[in-house]
């Protein structure tokens, strides 16, 4: 029997919140975080907006903001996350196993001061050409090698490692736009494996710098419309023209189930279903068929043990591209069949951005949360129907509706894809219940249809204590 991975707690920073409970608030209420960048000056340039993470440092959750000063926002942001993570887990950080305790991110690149970086490059030009040696020589003096070693993707899994003394597995996932969603999938496969008892996984990242943004700008996929601001994060949306760059962070504590059991432990959820594919055809543009995103939500469903028609919601990638929302709807399409047609489908993005490496653990803890209240986040800015994107995006307004199983899928630069699916808790699983899977049919059936399906709650058995966050709400 495959063992069972559950998620114990929670932590975000994000545009629209640096708290599990703010950030849902807002995304409920279909609030934007996207407004000028105020990160640097950009008014020269051609993209102004971004989704910022603005009136926030890591005093908000007892770190001195000082140790940590040189490390880049994305450091900052997972450790804020991860902080409250094992905070709303309630972790006996002193009686856990450090062997058996790992960390696994999604973090991405980050870029220089441009201050120092233009120090040392000045010299260097003479004569119209770039002398390496003397570029080198003033580099040594101009750029400090400390916080250059920290802008390696890899520190902020070792930062959480020795906050936490989590001395199990630790890696770092760079896949872009997939980065954090297969962090979260793979971390859970190492439970799986026994290889651990629990893992904090997430990713954090920030691209908004002028380096990020213009390369970005160079791949002709960012919105231009500066003067749509708040509103310029269409997807799915027939007037849709790019997206806007976003940052954050969000961190999930996985645990295996009979750990999480024997300590108490609240259950937000459980992980049931995880893969991931690569579609091999291009460097940055999406295979128009979406035949490996497809191929990822069959294996996902085929892990949980779930049906086409079981699925509740789906948190879309929705980059408001034209290519990316297209592919997307004839992926869903491929992979559910008729059943999508009654799914409702949101990209949260629509009010947070793209936030890049991060971006899929930000979207699963919307997932998340939407199994633990019933509430489906909306997608803003859809004012005009798109006949290529005829699915129901749920459009402008939250929906409340009672969901058992979501979806949650990304589509990355370079080709790879990656489908979560995340689940009410529930104390059998359906292997217990007596459900198998017939090669012919494809489709899950009951064995025992005498049997009873038990509900069962939504937490383990435990004294009264603090919810993090609102239990369901819609039945």
């Amino acid at each position: 029997m495959s063992v069972r991975v559950v998620i114990t707690g929670a932590g975000c920073v994000t545009p629209l919140g640096s708290d599990v409970h703010e950030f849902w608030h807002n995304l409920t209420e279909g609030r934007s975080g996207i407004g000028p960048i105020r990160l640097f000056d950009a008014s020269r340039f051609p993209i102004r907006i971004a989704a910022e993470v603005h009136d926030w440092d890591l005093s908000q959750v007892g770190e001195d903001p000082a140790r940590w000063e040189n490390h880049p926002r994305q450091t900052r942001f997972a450790i804020g996350a991860a902080i409250q993570a094992v905070r709303s887990a309630e972790l006996p950080l002193d009686r856990l196993d450090p062997l058996r305790f790992g960390v696994y991110l999604g973090c991405g690149e980050t870029f220089p001061d441009l201050e120092e970086l233009a120090a040392s490059i000045a010299p260097a030009m003479q004569d119209g050409k770039f002398r390496a040696r003397a570029f080198w020589v003033r580099a040594l003096s101009a750029i400090d090698p400390q916080r250059a070693a920290y802008c390696e993707p890899h520190v902020p899994a070792q930062c959480l490692a020795a906050l936490f003394n989590a001395q199990g597995p630790n890696m770092n996932c760079i896949a872009a736009c997939v980065s954090s969603t297969q962090a979260i999938g793979e971390a859970a496969e190492i439970i799986r494996r026994g290889e651990a008892d629990v893992m904090l996984a997430g990713g954090a990242h920030s691209l908004i710098h002028p380096l990020g943004i213009a390369g970005l700008h160079r791949l002709s996929v960012l919105t231009e419309s500066n003067e749509r601001n708040e509103k310029a994060m269409r997807p799915f949306d027939a007037q849709r023209d790019g997206f806007v760059v976003g940052e954050g962070g969000a961190i999930v504590v996985l645990e295996r189930l009979d750990h999480a059991l024997a300590r108490h432990a609240e259950i937000w959820g459980e992980l049931k279903g995880y893969a991931s594919a690569h579609e091999a055809y291009h460097l940055t543009d999406t295979d128009p068929e979406g035949r490996a995103m497809a191929q990822c939500v069959r294996q996902a469903l085929r892990q949980a043990r779930l049906n086409r028609d079981d699925i509740d919601y789906i948190n879309a990638h929705g980059t408001s591209t034209r290519l990316n929302d297209r592919v997307e709807t004839v992926a869903l399409k491929r992979a559910l069949g008729p059943d999508v047609y009654r799914i409702p489908v949101s990209s949260t993005k629509s009010m947070l951005g793209h936030a890049t490496t991060a971006c899929g653990a930000i979207e699963f803890l919307a997932a998340l949360l939407t199994v633990r209240t019933g509430v489906i986040p909306p997608t803003i800015n859809y004012e005009s129907p798109d006949p290529d994107c005829d699915l129901d995006y749920v459009p402008n307004a939250a929906r409340t509706q009672r969901c058992l199983h979501v979806l949650s899928d990304n589509l990355g630069f370079g080709g790879q894809n990656a489908v979560l699916i995340v689940s009410r808790y529930e104390e059998r699983s359906a292997m217990e219940r007596g459900w198998l899977l017939p090669k012919e049919s494809g489709a899950w059936r009951r064995l025992d249809a005498a049997q009873p399906q038990p509900s069962g709650p939504h937490r383990a058995p435990a004294p009264t204590r603090r919810t993090a966050v609102p239990s369901v709400t819609a039945e």
